[in-house]
């Protein structure tokens, strides 16, 4: 292997770190320089929006501490973003004013959230929910919060929405599209998802757009939904990320709905590597993809340290996700077929069952609920390419496993 030179990282989220950990198996840690724009160690965030936001004493899981990087050799710094990349001298400069020199730039940048046209920033009591600081602004807001109104029936939303909702608070989800989840399960996973949480008590309106808004001093009092007022106690907006590559534009990097990759995680400079949810990556099937996932995001780190080492390979890995809502434990692997066969397997309770999808005789995706060991023996025929007839697949009385 070669002397990699400077590896700036510019990223700790989940991307970032796994490339880290990554490079020091690889013994490269004295080379990395990872730079952070909050001023937290880097942390998990998938518990920001549920066990987080459960109990007031609940601290960030960190994915490593402090001493692991500084015994790695790693060069952390916190609460100093990049602000700009000089691809001809090969400089990031931090907000500090700090240069890093590198020889290789990887941008794990992941993503930004969505806002409301024309909603005024800073309102006290209007949040969004993607860092630490997001969490615990909101966490410490619960206590007085009688009612909370979520626009966006996606993950976050609906998974911050039912942690309130045990709580005790009253919910509103608010969702313009004719039903949930609608870029990321199928039609019948999403009416089981829609029964579960209205049953749970909370008020989800489908096919409801939000019109305008009543702002008063620094608070928003209501919003125009349907052509009536709904007043607002607080309000969450779950409307969805933006991939974050304004570092990556500026530099004149090819993006499309994220920074563009080959299937070495290499950017249009072969200098400068992306990964995570900020890059958009060459698809097996169906052209390009960009995944929000905490898989992905491991993944891509992975295919980025051999890169980075010289054991090149090409990535690619099979997308699952998950989503904990309440009651429901929400499993899927592969990506849905535009069209395809959909087969329902009862499950070994009454509140468990999976869907199993197929393309051209072939299992592509498969959805749970309740029922991980379904998840993770279709993980393994997915990631084997071993697929079972959708007549045998189907039969309950055969666990998925037994294809193995």
């Amino acid at each position: 292997m070669t002397e990699p030179g400077p590896i700036v990282i510019v990223g700790a989220g989940h991307a970032g770190v796994q490339l880290c950990v990554g490079l020091v198996a690889a013994g490269l840690g004295s080379h990395i320089h990872l730079v952070c724009e909050e001023p937290d160690l880097p942390y998990q965030r998938p518990p920001l929006s549920k066990t987080f936001l459960k109990s007031p004493g609940e601290t960030l899981q960190l994915h490593r501490t402090e001493d692991w990087f500084n015994e790695s050799g790693i060069h952390v710094y916190r609460a100093d973003p990049a602000v700009d990349i000089d691809r001809s001298r090969h400089v990031v400069e931090l907000r500090s004013g700090t240069k890093l020199h590198y020889r290789t730039l990887v941008l794990a940048t992941g993503t930004r959230a969505r806002r409301l046209p024309h909603l005024p920033d800073g309102l006290s009591n209007v949040a969004v929910l993607r860092t630490a600081a997001d969490a615990l602004c909101f966490r410490e807001r619960l206590s007085s919060m009688s009612r909370l109104t979520v626009v966006g029936g996606g993950f976050i939303g609906l998974e911050v929405a039912a942690t309130v909702r045990n709580l005790g608070k009253t919910v509103d989800v608010l969702e313009s599209a004719p039903r949930l989840l609608m870029r990321s399960v199928s039609p019948e996973l999403a009416q089981h998802v829609l029964q579960v949480h209205r049953a749970s008590g909370i008020d989800l309106r489908l096919g409801v757009a939000v019109g305008g808004f009543e702002v008063a001093g620094d608070r928003l009092q209501a919003l125009h939904v349907g052509g009536a007022l709904h007043e607002v106690d607080m309000l969450l907006l779950g409307i969805g990320a933006m991939p974050e590559h304004t570092l990556a534009t500026q530099a004149g990097l090819d993006c499309d709905n994220g920074i563009l990759v080959d299937p070495h995680m290499r950017t249009s400079d072969p200098n400068i590597l992306a990964i995570g949810d900020c890059s958009s990556f060459p698809g097996p099937i169906r052209g390009r993809l960009r995944l929000e996932s905490v898989q992905n995001a491991n993944d891509q780190a992975k295919a980025a340290v051999g890169t980075l080492t010289g054991a090149l390979s090409a990535f690619y890995a099979v997308p699952w996700f998950w989503s904990e809502q309440g009651s429901l434990r929400l499993q899927m692997v592969g990506l849905m077929p535009v069209d395809g066969i959909r087969h329902r397997r009862p499950g070994t309770t009454p509140t468990s069952f999976s869907l199993l999808h197929y393309a051209g005789g072939q299992l592509a995706c498969v959805e749970s609920v309740n029922a991980p060991v379904d998840h993770m023996a279709a993980r393994k025929l997915l990631e084997a390419n071993v697929n079972p007839s959708p007549e045998a697949a189907c039969d309950p009385s055969r666990p998925l496993k037994s294809f193995l």
